[in-house]
């Protein structure tokens, strides 16, 4: 079959307006960032999984040419919770069931791109099923990925995070 941008870009338009996602994540910030909300939806399609993520209340920098990047992976834990020190603590490392190294992970993820504490994304990854993510947990860190250090990227503080549940449609 040949490629087709446009007809692959369809598609997952498609996917997104017109179904329910298999799953979804809502994110909230820890006690420092109490202003980051937002949501994480999970289609499983032909061969992978969709996501789309969308995260208002992000930190912001005032320099236009120094926003921010935000690392986000999913995680292996079920629950959002911890201690003082770390109100995510229990999320444990990233998704890896296939031992991979950094950041090979399947739940090393694209960075988070901040406009004025905003940020939106879509993206395919083949690394996991949706079946295999619901109960998992989902991460904003303070930091960008640096995609080399094992075995979390340098990505810094866990600043936000969302319990990836399966979506069940309201009648």
């Amino acid at each position: 079959m040949k490629f087709s941008f446009k007809r692959n870009t369809k598609k997952f338009a498609e996917v997104v307006s017109k179904r329910n996602p298999g799953a979804y994540a809502d994110i909230l910030g820890d006690r420092e960032h109490q202003s980051i909300v937002g949501r994480v939806d999970f289609y499983q399609v032909r061969n992978g999984v969709l996501l789309v993520a969308e995260i208002h209340g992000l930190p912001t920098k005032p320099d236009i040419c120094a926003s921010k990047v935000f690392g986000f992976h999913i995680h292996e834990g079920e629950e959002c919770s911890g201690d003082k020190e770390d109100p995510f603590r229990n999320v444990g490392m990233h998704y890896n069931p296939d031992r991979c190294t950094h950041p090979q992970h399947a739940g090393d993820l694209p960075p988070l791109f901040e406009n004025n504490g905003y940020a939106w994304m879509a993206f395919y990854t083949n690394r996991f099923r949706l079946f295999e993510v619901i109960g998992r947990t989902i991460i904003v860190h303070q930091l960008p990925d640096d995609f080399t250090t094992s075995p979390s990227g340098s990505a810094g503080a866990k600043i936000a995070c969302g319990e990836i549940k399966r979506y069940i449609p309201r009648k």
